[in-house]
C-alpha cells in the first residue's frame, strides 16, 4: 500500500521517518490557508487539514495523509509570517507569556477519512532585543507557524511545554500512527 504526504514541509517526512514511515510520493496541495473572518485556531486548523486532504486524489490502494499547524495566543491565529517585522511581533507577543500550538492530522483512504487535533502548550522565556533580533538575523523563522521552530535555535527560549514536542514541530507522531493504523497503512517490511 501506497502512502501519499500531503505537505511541502521537509520537518513532516523527518518525524514520519522517527517512527519508520517513508512516503511513497509527496505531494503538496495547492490550497488557499487564508482563516476565516473570526474562525478559531483549533477550527482553523481542522478546516486546512481537510482541505488539504480532499484536494488530493483518494483511492482504496493508497493512505493519504495531510497536516496543518499553527500558533495561537488566545483566538489570535499565529501563522506563517509574512517578513522579519511580523515574526519580531509574534516573539514579542510570546515572550514571557504561554500559547497553544493547534496540529490537525487527517489521513484518507478511498471514501473514508479521519482527524485528529492536538494541542499543546509552550512556554516562553522573556525575550531580550538581543534575543529577538538574533533569532530574526538567522532566518530560522521564516515558513514556521508563529515565526519560530521548537527544533532549532528557539529552544532555547523555552523552559516548558505540555504535551506532544512532534506535535509542536508539526506531526504529532504518536496519534499519527493511530490514524495510519486505523486507515490500514502497513509499513513495508524490509528485506
Amino acid at each position: 500500500m501506497q502512502l501519499i504526504l500531503g505537505s511541502a514541509s521537509p520537518r513532516r517526512a523527518e518525524l514520519l521517518a522517527q517512527i519508520g514511515v517513508t512516503p511513497s510520493a509527496i505531494t503538496p496541495p495547492d490550497i488557499d490557508e487564508t482563516p476565516a473572518n473570526g474562525e478559531l485556531p483549533r477550527d482553523y486548523v481542522a478546516r486546512m487539514s481537510r482541505e488539504k486532504l480532499t484536494a488530493l486524489p483518494q483511492s482504496d490502494d493508497t493512505v493519504t495523509l495531510c497536516a496543518d499547524t499553527t500558533v495561537a495566543m488566545g483566538r489570535r491565529i499565529l501563522g506563517k509570517p509574512a517578513d522579519a517585522a511580523e515574526a519580531a511581533a509574534f516573539l514579542y507577543s510570546m515572550s514571557g507569556r504561554r500559547h497553544r500550538v493547534i496540529t490537525a492530522v487527517s489521513v484518507g483512504r478511498g471514501s473514508d477519512s479521519w482527524q485528529k487535533v492536538v494541542e499543546s502548550v509552550v512556554k516562553f522565556k522573556v525575550l531580550s532585543d538581543a534575543e529577538v533580533n538574533a533569532y530574526i538575523a538567522s532566518d530560522e523563522w521564516r515558513g514556521k507557524a508563529g515565526g519560530y521552530a521548537i527544533q532549532g535555535l528557539a529552544a532555547g527560549f523555552i523552559p516548558w511545554i505540555s504535551g506532544s514536542f512532534s506535535g509542536i514541530v508539526g506531526l504529532p507522531l504518536a496519534e499519527t500512527a493511530a490514524l495510519l493504523q486505523t486507515a490500514g497503512y502497513v509499513k513495508p517490511q524490509k528485506d
